[in-house]
């Protein structure tokens, strides 16, 4: 029976699916990643992964340690489960050793941690033990973007005071050199919104008018005649 109490019989005949199909989805429902005939091995993955983690990579005698604490599965279970291991750190050590462009890995370390997807959390730890500097520039990004959205001027001394040194130091620099203007615009309910989405549609009108937005031209197409 599948779940629901629905048997794989009438989805077969609901979607005119195949039954392979039908069982492999029910197979794999659950989030587990090294899952192989995981309804024998569900109990035993966290013994599993201790042998793996201490070094054991022989299917053998990973199955015979699961035998000696009461496993009844088959040693091809094991197995699968070993191959599927094998192949998950291979993928995660080529992700870890391939050097990705400057736009993405400033992408993947401004995003949130619950938006990343494996490949990207991957990358992003093998970044932060290799470069804690990139790290701590990351987190200091956040809370600058933290103190703008919450609008606490408060905090501005304190995070001008961590980046003047490190990654942000020119921003961080910028910032204290217009410190009191700062200061005044962080509390403030007005935005300059407006004004660049202006901007962006004058941009967007002089490119659709292909090289010929001179100023005349332009006065004719946004002015309005009454």
């Amino acid at each position: 029976m599948a779940r629901g109490g629905a048997s794989i019989e009438g989805i077969v005949r609901r979607t005119s699916r195949s039954r392979k199909l039908v069982r492999a989805v029910f197979r794999n429902t659950e989030d587990e990643v090294f899952r192989s005939r995981a309804n024998s091995l569900k109990p035993w993955l966290a013994l599993l992964e201790t042998a793996w983690a201490g070094g054991c990579r022989n299917v053998a005698e990973l199955w015979r340690r699961l035998r000696a604490e009461g496993f009844g599965g088959s040693l091809r279970v094991v197995g699968e489960w070993a191959t599927r291991r094998r192949r998950s750190e291979r993928a995660d050590g080529a992700i870890a050793s391939r050097l990705p462009p400057a736009r993405t890995i400033a992408r993947t370390m401004l995003s949130g941690r619950d938006r990343l997807s494996r490949s990207e959390a991957v990358m992003v730890g093998a970044i932060e033990r290799a470069l804690p500097a990139l790290a701590t520039a990351r987190d200091l990004a956040d809370r600058f973007h933290h103190m703008v959205r919450t609008r606490a001027s408060d905090a501005l001394p304190a995070w001008v005071s961590e980046a003047t040194t490190g990654m942000l130091a020119p921003f961080g620099r910028g910032i204290a050199a217009d410190k009191a203007a700062v200061s005044a615009a962080l509390p403030s309910p007005w935005s300059n919104g407006p004004t660049e989405g202006y901007v962006t549609k004058l941009k967007l009108i002089r490119r659709q008018m292909y090289g010929r937005g001179k100023l005349h031209l332009l006065r004719a197409r946004l002015v309005t005649i009454p």
